[in-house]
């Protein structure tokens, strides 16, 4: 499981044709702020690609809508009855694109690698598989694990058994040359720009897009710069004036889809570590109650963000799922500020002179990270210091490398920072919810915690997972309950303080290519760092000449 990865891209060229590749040659920019450094290993938090590209799930999950699995290296699966087994058959076709055929080991191969090796397995994979034939693995498991399904056959990448098997730490390896089964294959490696090519032996037939270029940049404004020039394919990520797309940048469109959630990371927990005054419960909740969102909205994401539970279930697409007995089933679009201030209050904080909390005689000073090129984040962590002014709490803004954020943000080492809680392999809140909330995946500070950043460790959270595991996910009675408990806990708590859900929009070039998502045929998150998304994407598009 790769999580909270935000990379980027851009080349030469000009003119309304874009991308400056040739008319088969895409040129995508998905964020990356510096240099590339060489990382294909798809199980690495810093993977620059390959996840879907390269290596292969065995099932694509449209985390965009509800639609059936589309089969990949795999063409079928079931459950028994108790959800102790899973079977699954694969596509006798595949080969690896050194030549030598796909199998059963292969997948076997993959699934003991990521049990074996913590670092891999974020989702807490348990299983046994096993070969039944060249073309059948069967999966057991010692209690039921029908939420594992997912993300064993839509977010396992598989890898060469006979490569990756003389891998000493496959968890630390970068893999400088990639061997998969997918529809690309690296072509060249520069720290500027790296080129995937067409895998003409793929099984499903040479993709019609030749080849993929992701270049690097330095931030959102020349994401925006290059897109004006007609010099990037795809971008994800805002540019000025996000409604007039086609009319400032000819020849290009965008879409903007409610997906990935903003809000306040927090390091919350003091028992693993975290200091500060972030650590108290009333002080995340004041500042939850302090956010003016419709404002966040307006100067920082160009009204392109929506409403935000603070249970975290998607308000659009997991509407039936958002409980009923949450205080707040939706994030106040305006500040309360009197609630703010009682909750201050009560928990024994006074105001000063100034106007500036404090207890203890320790001002209520707090300092968020952003990354630095990330212009909508960044207005938002400087509007938010500005609202939570008003409510007497004092923010600081720390503007960092990606590296550094992404660094203490692993190892807790920070207050607060501005990211956003990505979906699982299927549009299913429990998997933001195993991922994020977890005692599980997270660490006390100093270790590195994927992705339970925020600390946050609750047994009710832990044991209502666990039933939800055991239970058919087409069984919603069932699980509401679990789902309700989960909701009022993190809001109870809010370990991570709900800003917005994102709009993800990204900005493409309809006069170039053909066979882009769309609110019509949403048949792929639409984000250019999606993974394995971008793959279905290059996979459907075509030269528009």
């Amino acid at each position: 499981m790769v999580l909270g990865l935000v990379l980027t891209g851009c080349g030469g060229g000009g003119g309304t044709g874009g991308g400056g590749g040739g008319s088969d040659t895409l040129v995508a920019y998905t964020g990356q702020n510096g240099d590339y450094q060489i990382n294909f290993n798809p199980y690495s938090p810093t993977v620059i690609d390959g996840p879907g590209t390269i290596f292969e799930p065995l099932f694509f999950y449209n985390i965009a809508r509800k639609d059936k699995p589309q089969p990949r290296l795999g063409t079928a699966y079931s459950w028994n009855k108790e959800g102790t087994e899973l079977s699954v058959t694969l596509r006798p076709d595949a080969k690896w694109s050194d030549g030598q055929k796909f199998t059963a080991d292969d997948v076997v191969f993959t699934l003991d690698m990521i049990r074996k090796n913590p670092g891999m397995n974020g989702a807490g994979y348990s299983g046994t598989a096993k070969a039944v034939d060249a073309t059948h693995v069967k999966i057991t498991f010692d209690k039921p694990s029908f939420t594992d399904g997912p993300q064993i056959l839509g977010k396992s990448w598989i890898v060469p058994k006979h490569i990756w098997s003389k891998v000493g730490k496959p968890a630390e390896d970068v893999v400088k040359k990639p061997v998969g089964t997918g529809p690309f294959k690296l072509a060249e490696f520069k720290p500027q720009a790296f080129t995937l090519e067409a895998n003409q032996d793929y099984y499903g037939g040479a993709p019609a897009l030749k080849k993929v270029r992701f270049v690097a940049l330095s931030g959102n404004q020349s994401g925006a710069d290059a897109l004006k020039a007609g010099q990037i394919d795809w971008n994800t990520g805002p540019v000025p004036d996000i409604k007039n797309v086609s009319k400032n940048y000819p020849g290009y469109q965008a879409i903007t889809v409610p997906m990935n959630q903003a809000a306040l990371f927090t390091c919350s927990s003091a028992d693993l570590g975290c200091t500060g005054p972030q650590t108290d419960q009333a002080v995340r909740k004041a500042i939850y109650y302090a956010l003016d969102r419709t404002q966040l909205n307006a100067l920082a994401f160009e009204n392109t963000a929506s409403e935000i539970s603070p249970g975290f279930a998607l308000p659009e697409r997991d509407k039936a799922l958002v409980s009923d007995k949450l205080t707040d089933p939706i994030a106040p679009m305006k500040p309360h500020p009197d609630k703010a201030t009682g909750l201050l209050r009560d928990a024994g904080y006074t105001k000063g002179s100034d106007g500036i909390y404090a207890k203890s005689g320790k001002k209520l000073n707090l300092t968020v990270k952003v990354v630095s090129g990330w212009t909508d984040y960044i207005t938002a962590v400087n509007t938010m210091a500005e609202q939570l002014k008003k409510a007497g709490i004092k923010l600081t803004v720390q503007q960092v490398s990606w590296n550094e954020w992404s660094d203490a943000r692993g190892r807790g080492q920070y207050q607060l920072l501005i990211d956003s809680l990505s979906q699982g392999p299927a549009p299913d809140p429990y998997y933001t919810y195993s991922y994020f909330f977890s005692s599980k995946t997270t660490a006390p500070v100093g270790k590195s915690a994927n992705p339970n950043f925020a600390r946050f460790k609750n047994a009710k959270v832990d044991d209502a997972l666990d039933a939800l595991k055991a239970i058919d996910p087409q069984d919603t009675a069932a699980r509401q309950p679990y789902y309700d408990t989960i909701q009022t806990e993190i809001e109870k708590s809010m370990p991570y303080i709900p800003v917005l859900t994102g709009g993800t929009t990204s900005e493409y070039n309809a006069g170039k290519f053909t066979g882009w998502p769309s609110e019509d045929d949403l048949y792929a998150f639409p984000a250019v760092w999606g993974r394995p998304d971008n793959s279905q994407v290059f996979l459907h598009l075509k030269p528009a000449k």
